[in-house]
């Protein structure tokens, strides 16, 4: 289950929608499935399946400037007004463009996910920012993007990105390579064949109703490849 909590001022925004859609049809899918190529433990496979379950609002409880420790209490204060308390789950603090996160968003990084126990439990989590401040950083396609809108759309990379990382290493200590790369990091910023939508963006997926460019992922058979599809 996929969880959103949408932290900043988002009013008048076409990206809630738009990164609502996303998670609401990116499994099942060709792209999803790669996924299933990991197991835990025991060896059970990941299911391709993801359920976007339900969202919350934060009008800049902690201020425009988020550390690390900020995003979880961000998340900690979701939990707390009523988003259910999900160890299976993953959450995603999202922030509009007027917010900042210390620890070097738009510099160091466009994401990150960790985990954290919060009301006593381990809770999965995601930050994951729009980068209008500076596209070049985060958007493969900074001036035309396939739903004609950039930041919105590069964050879509990144929330996929992050989000299968997050099936596939939840608490840091499951899946990576000797290098530290999890799944989608040995895949980073690459496409695979891409296509152009109405509007002369480049895609290489539909999900849904939409187009989008997402980033590829390491399918973890046959000695392993970048791909979008198993």
């Amino acid at each position: 289950k996929a969880y959103v909590i949408w932290y900043g001022n988002w009013t008048g925004s076409a990206t809630p929608s738009l990164l609502t859609s996303l998670l609401s049809s990116i499994a099942p899918s060709p792209y999803f499935n790669i996924n299933t190529t990991y197991t835990n433990g025991s060896g059970t496979a990941v299911t391709n399946a993801v359920q976007y379950a339900g969202s919350a609002t934060d009008s800049y409880s902690r201020g425009t400037s988020l550390s690390d420790a900020g995003v979880q209490g961000v998340v900690a204060d979701a939990i707390t007004r009523g988003l259910p308390k999900d160890t299976s789950g993953v959450y995603f603090v999202l922030t509009s463009s007027d917010v900042s996160e210390a620890s070097g968003f738009l510099t160091q990084y466009c994401g990150w996910h960790t985990h954290g126990s919060i009301s006593g439990a381990d809770i999965k989590y995601a930050f994951v920012g729009d980068a209008s401040r500076n596209l070049a950083a985060c958007a493969a396609q900074t001036s035309v993007s396939p739903n004609n809108n950039v930041a919105g759309d590069a964050m879509a990379s990144v929330v996929a990105h992050e989000l299968e990382e997050a099936v596939t290493d939840p608490d840091l200590n499951a899946w990576y390579d000797s290098r530290g790369y999890e799944n989608a990091d040995k895949c980073a910023w690459t496409y695979g064949t891409t296509y152009s939508t109405a509007n002369g963006a480049l895609a290489n997926m539909k999900l849904g109703t939409l187009n989008f460019l997402i980033q590829r992922n390491w399918v973890n058979a046959s000695g392993g490849y970048c791909a979008t599809s198993k």
